[in-house]
C-alpha cells in the first residue's frame, strides 16, 4: 500500500493493500476502498463511504459528507457507496444519505469533472459524463450514458433518464425523458440526442420510431394520457419505445415540456 506520510488514515478504515493515497488526505473510520484505487492529494473520506475496485479521485474532494439537509440527525447511520472503475476529477462533492441504512449511490464507470456536487440520496447509474459545476439536488436519479454539460442544476427528486443530454447552464426542474436533449430556463426539449444514439448503436429505423413517439407526445394535440393510449396500440414496439412510454407513464413529477425549433430536425 502505497501511502503518503501526511495522510491521516484511521485505523478502523479498510484499505485494499493496492490503494494509493496522496500527500494531505484524511480517511476516517468506517470507509472501505477497493482494490486498485487511487487517492491523489487534499482529499477528504469521511464515515460511511464505501469506494469499489480501480477508482481515481482527484485532488481536493469530499466524500460522505454530512446531508445539507436541516431536518438530518448526524447519529443517523447513513452511506455513501461508489462503484468502480470512476474517474473523479478535482473538488468533487459527494454527501451521504438521509434514511437510516440507506446510501447516495454511483454505478460504474463514471467520468464527473471538478466542482460537481451530488447531494444526499442520489442515485447515479453507469457510464456518465458530467461537465464542471454540475449540481444535482438531493433524491435526484440519474441514469446510463446520460451526458450533463457545465453548470446544470437539477431540482430535488428529478429522474433524467438513459441517453439523456442537458445542455450548458440547464435548469432542469422535470423529469427528462430517455434519448431527449434538453436545454434551457427552465428546461425543455429541444431535439434527439442522436450522436449519443448513435453512439449506442441504436440503428437509423429504431431512432425514427423514438422520434415518432416523441411527435405523438408533444405534437399530436393528444394529452400525455391520451398520447400514450394511442402510442400503446402498437402490439411489438421496439425496447427503446418501450423505455419511453414507461419512463411517461411512471413520472411523479411530470416531464419537461418540448420547444419547437423552426426549421430543425430532430433526427439530424
Amino acid at each position: 500500500m502505497k501511502i503518503h506520510p501526511t495522510a491521516i488514515i484511521d485505523p478502523k478504515a479498510e484499505l485494499h493493500e493496492s490503494v494509493e493515497v496522496g500527500p494531505f488526505c484524511i480517511i476516517e473510520k468506517d470507509v472501505k476502498i477497493g482494490e486498485g484505487t487511487v487517492i491523489e492529494s487534499h482529499v477528504k473520506i469521511l464515515s460511511g463511504t464505501r469506494i469499489g475496485k480501480f477508482n481515481k479521485i482527484s485532488s481536493g474532494g469530499s466524500y460522505g459528507g454530512l446531508p445539507q439537509d436541516l431536518a438530518f440527525k448526524p447519529e443517523t447511520k447513513t452511506y455513501l457507496e461508489i462503484g468502480d472503475h470512476n474517474h473523479f476529477r478535482e473538488n468533487v462533492i459527494f454527501h451521504r444519505g438521509t434514511v437510516e441504512g440507506k446510501a447516495t449511490v454511483v454505478g460504474n464507470h463514471n467520468y464527473l469533472m471538478g466542482n460537481v456536487h451530488i447531494a444526499h440520496d442520489v442515485v447515479v447509474g453507469d457510464h456518465n459524463i458530467m461537465v464542471q459545476n454540475t449540481m444535482l439536488a438531493g433524491h435526484v436519479v440519474i441514469g446510463n450514458k446520460v451526458f450533463i454539460s457545465g453548470s446544470v442544476g437539477v431540482h430535488q427528486f428529478v429522474r433524467v433518464a438513459d441517453y439523456a443530454m442537458l445542455a450548458g447552464l440547464t435548469k432542469v426542474v422535470k423529469d427528462v425523458p430517455p434519448y431527449a436533449t434538453v436545454d434551457g430556463h427552465p428546461g425543455l426539449i429541444v431535439s434527439l440526442n442522436v450522436v449519443g444514439m448513435k453512439r449506442a448503436g441504436i440503428s437509423a429505423d429504431v431512432r425514427l420510431a423514438i422520434k415518432r413517439v416523441y411527435k405523438v407526445i408533444y405534437h399530436s394535440g393528444f394529452n400525455t394520457k391520451q398520447a400514450l393510449a394511442e402510442l400503446k396500440k402498437d402490439p411489438n414496439p421496439a425496447p427503446e419505445v418501450q423505455k419511453v412510454i414507461e419512463f411517461f407513464e411512471t413520472s411523479k413529477r411530470g416531464v419537461v415540456d418540448h420547444r419547437f425549433v423552426s426549421g430543425g430536425s430532430d433526427e439530424e
